[in-house]
């Protein structure tokens, strides 16, 4: 098979976009959909056809890749395209769907033969542009070369974690991780919350940490985008933040794990969406300790 694929990409948000630029210049032919156009017509001007419907866009591809906002809506758009798909073209699902809507997705593709790639990025705004995602995958050894060009397009590393995407190995990876990234952003807003509220210098906690163990990169960047007011544009938005830890908190529950943590970040993150910060990032999360913007 040659590297040279069709790649379509359904879903071209902060990441899909990002991902289908990347495509574009590795070499690959890629059609781009989205519900709202506008946010496609960019993706012109890096060489992808922008398609009017999503089975325009996936007729004839080697690939079709799903970067949407969540399961239901991944199952929608593939069922309007289900008409075109090519029978033995690869699916890589990489919406952060869910346990239970992973099953739903892999028995749509089995039923409209397509090869199921159960594949969850790791990685935000600045690492999809780059290129510098991880991806987890799951699916089946004997296709992974039609999808590796795909992955090394959009990512620095595969991780694989099985071979049947339907048993969701990957999407669970997935959640674990996010379990961790919502639980630090929680606790990102509320030290600075607390340091204001008791009239702590952010710096003077930052200088006390430095160096040691309870010191993070990641804490340093969230802190930095709300010290520094510049949670927009998002790297990841607050309601897509509200649906995985939704998400994490029911994968808890259905496995008989209590999770407060991720219970907690769902309604902080839920309280900051409508205070009006859903579409700034995750870190935005820190407006819900007060009742009113400080």
């Amino acid at each position: 098979m040659t590297d040279k694929l069709t790649v379509t990409v359904l879903g071209t948000g902060i990441m899909g976009a990002a991902m289908a630029r990347n495509l574009a210049r590795a070499g690959h032919g890629v059609r781009v959909w989205n519900r709202s156009r506008a946010k496609a017509e960019p993706l012109a001007a890096d060489g992808a056809h922008v398609a009017d419907t999503p089975a325009e866009a996936v007729r004839d591809a080697d690939v079709v890749l799903t970067m949407l906002y969540d399961g239901p809506a991944a199952l929608d758009v593939m069922k309007q395209a289900a008409g075109a798909l090519r029978p033995g073209a690869a699916w890589v699902q990489s919406t952060t769907a869910g346990i239970d809507a992973i099953a739903e997705l892999a028995d749509f593709a089995r039923e409209h033969r397509l090869v199921f790639y159960d594949a969850p990025m790791l990685g935000t705004r600045q690492p999809a542009e780059a290129g510098q995602l991880t991806v987890l995958a799951a699916g089946p050894v004997e296709g992974r070369d039609a999808v590796a060009p795909v992955f090394d397009a959009v990512g620095a590393r595969t991780v694989w974690t099985g071979e049947d995407g339907a048993a969701g190995s990957a999407t669970r990876l997935k959640l674990v991780a996010n379990s961790w990234v919502l639980a630090a952003t929680s606790a990102t807003g509320e030290v600075l919350a607390l340091a204001q509220a008791l009239g702590v210098d952010p710096q003077g906690f930052f200088d006390a940490i430095a160096g040691g163990p309870l010191d993070m990169g990641y804490l340093r960047a969230k802190a930095g985008l709300i010290l520094d007011d510049k949670l927009s544009p998002a790297s990841f938005a607050v309601t897509t933040a509200v649906k995985d830890a939704r998400l994490i908190v029911a994968a808890g529950e259905q496995n008989g794990v209590r999770l407060d943590v991720a219970a907690a970040s769902a309604e902080r993150l839920a309280r900051a969406a409508e205070q009006g910060h859903g579409d700034e990032d995750m870190a935005a999360a820190y407006f819900a300790s007060f009742d009113e913007k400080p």
